[in-house]
């Protein structure tokens, strides 16, 4: 008997971490739905090994604007935060210098050399606390991370 609360336990705790993983999957209603007119902007600026902010506060179904600026002359940046992305509802990515991409999912963005911007067209969906870091070299050690939390 032991090890059948163990087994249901053990598939309970997968299914709540499954649960937690997903991608928002009515993300185009959602999209469709929203009053762009109501959006936020957040403006957030990478620099050599730091973010500033390092943490940014969104409320869950107000549309947002998030502009990543990349400010640190030649480094290149990744905004990597896979789990706030799987937490909200995309429009768009759009560049200051090379168009816009429209698609569902992201995992990281990654902004070119100084002067480099990437605009982030979202609705929150899933309430919660993500961590956001560069991938590049030793950027996150150095102290390139921070955190995002949907209220």
């Amino acid at each position: 008997m032991r090890f059948v609360v163990v087994i249901f336990t053990a598939l309970g705790l997968i299914s709540v971490a499954q649960a937690g993983g997903e991608y928002v999957t009515n993300y185009q209603d959602i999209v469709k739905k929203t009053d762009w007119k109501q959006m936020k902007t957040v403006t957030v600026e990478l620099d050599s090994h730091s973010c500033e902010p390092d943490a940014l506060e969104f409320k869950a179904g107000q549309p947002y604007r998030l502009v990543m600026r990349n400010i640190s002359g030649e480094d290149k940046h990744y905004f990597t935060a896979p789990e706030f992305f799987r937490a909200i509802a995309t429009r768009k990515v759009q560049s200051n210098k090379d168009g816009e991409i429209k698609a569902p999912y992201f995992t990281a963005l990654e902004m070119m050399k100084s002067g480099g911007q990437l605009d982030l067209y979202f609705v929150p969906v899933k309430k919660g606390a993500y961590p956001v870091y560069c991938t590049i070299g030793d950027h996150r050690e150095q102290g390139m991370e921070g955190k995002i939390l949907i209220n």
